[in-house]
């Protein structure tokens, strides 16, 4: 265990050296901030409670999403180009030569990393939203915590789904392809775009079933006060149960891919 916190330490230092690129991140995700929820307000101003949110959660939803944005990698970023590169070269047979768990090793950084953006990315937009605009944020510590530990569920699933696409390049030599589609799913399907709330009848209910409702939609929610209780937990059990299959699914691709590693590199 002691190993696995060092390399989440060190994939938190290791973002704490792009200090450009980190505030070029806050800045660009404030002012698409300030673009959708300005789009917002006008959408909501025709229709009030659209999905079950008044005007100011529906603000809060906006900035909750930039601030996740780059935690819970909706659009990727994370540890799956630098994955797919090392299998495609060969390099990934000197990291199961390695005393370590392969997906533990990568989940582990990937969540240094997603603290780091949480941290040094995602709170400056959160702010800079809750002084110019009206947003309902929450008063109560344990909503916060709560919140934390939906947000950190949520990293989990998506490290999971990024997984699979990443160990697809055993077998496509290169994941570029799956790596859009992915990209594009988490995008529409976490809820970045429009809040699950508002998809319509049955595209509604599948986009809350999939498991990229958990990167963006419950955390918001559970932020928001609308999992409480039986609800809370129900919304965590969806979250782990999402994580447990995906990464259940990861160790049996990996372990089908590494009973026949071809080395393509030099």
């Amino acid at each position: 265990m002691r190993l696995y916190l060092a390399v989440a330490a060190g994939g938190f230092r290791r973002h704490t050296a792009y200090r450009i690129a980190t505030a070029a991140g806050m800045f660009t995700n404030t002012v698409f901030g300030v673009i959708m929820a300005y789009t917002y307000m006008a959408l909501w101003n025709v229709r009030p409670r659209l999905g079950g949110y008044d005007q100011a959660e529906a603000l809060t939803y906006v900035w909750l999403g930039q601030a996740l944005l780059m935690t819970v990698a909706m659009m990727g970023g994370g540890f799956e180009d630098e994955l797919v590169e090392r299998i495609r070269t060969g390099d990934i047979a000197i990291d199961l030569y390695r005393p370590v768990d392969l997906q533990l090793w990568w989940l582990a950084g990937d969540v240094g990393r997603a603290a780091f953006h949480f941290l040094g990315r995602g709170l400056v937009p959160l702010a800079f939203g809750a002084l110019f605009f009206d947003l309902a944020l929450p008063v109560d510590p344990r909503t916060w915590l709560a919140f934390v530990l939906a947000v950190l569920f949520g990293v989990v699933v998506s490290f999971s789904i990024r997984y699979l696409v990443a160990l697809s390049a055993f077998w496509l030599l290169d994941g570029a392809g799956l790596t859009q589609i992915a990209w594009l799913g988490g995008t529409f399907f976490s809820g970045m775009l429009l809040p699950l709330n508002v998809f319509p009848g049955a595209l509604g209910e599948v986009a809350r079933a999939l498991p990229w409702s958990a990167l963006l939609q419950i955390p918001a929610d559970v932020l928001l006060g609308h999992h409480t209780g039986w609800g809370l937990a129900r919304a965590y059990a969806f979250q782990l149960g999402w994580a447990a299959v995906l990464i259940c699914a990861g160790r049996l691709l990996q372990a089908a891919a590494t009973r026949r590693v071809v080395v393509q590199g030099g």
